[in-house]
């Protein structure tokens, strides 16, 4: 149990710590109008209190992720709690940070439009694609896993629910943000961690044996380990808790609403490293409850999945408000991500092509379109659609850390806090889609070193754009003093 309360309280020193150093190398000015008051529209840019914008950015970027993800990274034993650790705060808490600030800077632009500033036009254009696709699959994933959910609790026809859920998604992927999202997704917000407070104060109390890092356990304990290798496998299951792409598809929405920049390291970072704590908690959870880690892969080779999981551990932990606390976790959350994700969607087209969403008309010429490609999408088998949202989350994650790492050397500031994560990311998304079955499935060693390859390359690209730009900067200084 020992690395369990190291990798929590890790975790809460990083955010005072690790989050200063962020906040102060990027520059946040509390001075700085923000484009909650410049471009105040009364829909999505929108003066929002912090505590709401704190809650609502958590649910966006959680819903089932950190349960889901890390219930899964469980499999691989405790070398999950490596990751999650490692990976929330060098590489989620920047991404969310900088995806966050850099569009406050930007007038509250999208990803895909801060991405085209600095790493080109083409990017710009494939990011826009890419973008909305993964958030027409986040919405598809989060429209058909709560209705299949519902359907075994209620006995309703699936159908019949994800065409509820999807009318749901409708009415609030349009109304204005602080008319819904902002009064209602709060209290969502606090069932998770409440939650999650909960089986914490369990697994502590509960007299529950939770694994602990030591020479024996730091290997591969998945059951398939030559299928399932850690590296780039864990580092896809577990993206939200670590590191996702889909969390820069939503920061820019709370940017929109944030009144003050110095907010940004509560907002951004704080949010990313609560759900790290979250992630940390459920895989806790998932390793401690059926008896050990071989135990709970037992459990998953008998067919059981995450949902089952969660539910087998809220009601026996916590009881009938624990029956009800997971209920809202498998069924509300996902369903509160998948909308923001289709107005996320909505805003990404919308500044793609400069089409003002003021008008309810307006919302629903870009919004309908997206539902009916998301309703087709639930038609596809789940699992399909969940491993390739897998993959194009950590390769949007990885793309927007290059963004990040650019934007520093720009502004002639340190930017080896993001480049060592950019390339690690790489190495993994590369190696993933070159060794995965649904990718090109060539031999691991061989991806693996691919994967290095591009990952060294992009360092190499990096470093001599630094070296061009700080050459044109000298020049241009020169020039200045000798007129």
């Amino acid at each position: 149990m020992l690395t369990f309360f190291i990798s929590i309280a890790v975790l809460v020193s990083a955010y005072f710590i690790y989050g200063s150093f962020v906040e102060k190398k990027f520059g946040a000015d509390p001075n700085r109008e923000t484009p909650a008051y410049s471009k105040n529209d009364g829909v999505d840019f929108v003066p929002l209190k912090p505590g709401k914008i704190f809650l609502i950015q958590f649910l966006n970027i959680a819903g089932l992720g950190p349960i889901f993800g890390a219930i899964a990274g469980a499999l691989w034993g405790p070398v999950a709690f490596i990751w999650i650790v490692v990976g929330c705060i060098f590489m989620g808490a920047v991404h969310d940070y900088f995806s966050g600030m850099l569009s406050i800077r930007h007038g509250g632009a999208s990803i895909p439009e801060v991405v085209g500033k600095y790493l080109g036009i083409p990017a710009q254009y494939f990011m826009r694609l890419f973008a909305v696709v993964l958030l027409i699959l986040v919405g598809a994933v989060f429209m058909k896993g709560p209705a299949t959910i519902l359907n075994g609790i209620t006995g309703i026809n699936v159908t019949t629910l994800i065409l509820i859920i999807f009318l749901y998604y409708l009415m609030a992927t349009m109304i204005p943000v602080d008319k819904l999202i902002g009064k209602v997704y709060p209290a969502f917000g606090i069932s998770l961690l409440i939650m999650a407070v909960g089986i914490f104060g369990v697994l502590v109390f509960g007299g529950y044996q939770i694994p602990d890092l030591i020479p024996e356990t730091v290997t591969n304990m998945h059951y398939e380990t030559e299928n399932y290798p850690i590296f780039p496998l864990l580092f896809i299951t577990i993206a939200c808790g670590a590191i996702s792409g889909f969390h820069s598809t939503q920061s820019p929405l709370m940017a929109r609403c944030l009144p003050n920049e110095a907010m940004g390291k509560k907002i951004f970072f704080g949010a990313m490293i609560t759900e790290g704590i979250v992630a940390i908690i459920w895989a806790a959870a998932a390793m401690a409850f059926f008896g050990g880690v071989k135990e709970l892969n037992e459990v998953t080779l008998s067919g059981k999945n995450a949902a089952w999981v969660v539910n087998e551990i809220c009601n026996t932990m916590l009881g009938k408000i624990g029956g009800l606390l997971a209920l809202i976790g498998v069924v509300a959350a996902p369903i509160t991500s998948g909308d923001t994700a289709f107005r996320s969607a909505r805003l990404t087209i919308a500044d793609a092509f400069n089409f003002p969403q003021d008008k309810l008309k307006k919302r629903f010429l870009i919004t309908i379109p997206l539902f009916i490609a998301g309703l087709l999408l639930t038609q596809i088998n789940f699992d399909i659609i969940w491993r390739y949202f897998g993959w194009a989350n950590q390769t949007l994650a990885t793309i927007v850390l290059w963004t990040a790492a650019v934007y520093m050397v720009k502004q002639r500031k340190p930017s080896w806090f993001i480049t060592w994560p950019s390339c690690f990311m790489t190495a993994v998304v590369t190696t993933y889609i070159l060794v995965a079955p649904e990718g090109f499935n060539i031999d691991h060693q061989y991806g693996l070193y691919a994967g290095c390859t591009i990952a060294f390359v992009g360092w190499v690209i990096l470093l001599r754009y630094k070296h061009i730009t700080s050459r044109k900067k000298e020049n241009v200084k020169v020039v200045a003093q000798s007129n």
